[in-house]
């Protein structure tokens, strides 16, 4: 797709982040969600006009609030399409974990997409942790 008549070819890109929560309270899901999207858009230099869509999972132990209520509340994701489901539950899996899939639209020239996994969630991707 060209964008605009300025001859910049357009491509969606899904790109997947994870914050692990200290407690299941308001404030600690509104810090850590608040750190896993600002390290996306920051890592992977985002207008969050170009977000379509966002769809937070949280493990069973989260239920203070919703992690898509949090972010509608950040600059400019008015337009973005959020929801909020429980990720599948499985013996043994990591807990107090917030999970994220975002669709963004970003020329075809932009830079490899950066994955965000941090604090315990580190552990669920170590290969795509970036340190520094």
């Amino acid at each position: 797709m060209t964008f605009g008549g300025c001859g910049v070819d357009w491509r969606l890109w899904a790109i997947r982040g994870a914050v692990t929560v200290s407690e299941n309270t308001e404030d600690a899901m509104r810090e850590a969600v608040t750190e896993l999207v600002d390290a996306l858009e920051e890592r992977n230099h985002l207008d969050p006009t170009c977000i379509i869509s966002a769809t937070f999972s949280v493990t069973r132990d989260l239920d203070a609030v919703f992690p898509a209520a949090i972010a509608r509340q950040r600059p400019h994701w008015d337009n973005v399409a959020l929801l909020d489901v429980q990720h599948m539950h499985v013996e043994g899996s990591l807990p107090y974990c917030i999970r994220i899939l975002m669709h963004v639209q970003l020329p075809v020239l932009h830079a490899k997409v950066q994955h965000v996994y941090l604090r315990g969630a580190r552990d669920l991707r170590p290969d795509l942790v970036v340190t520094g």
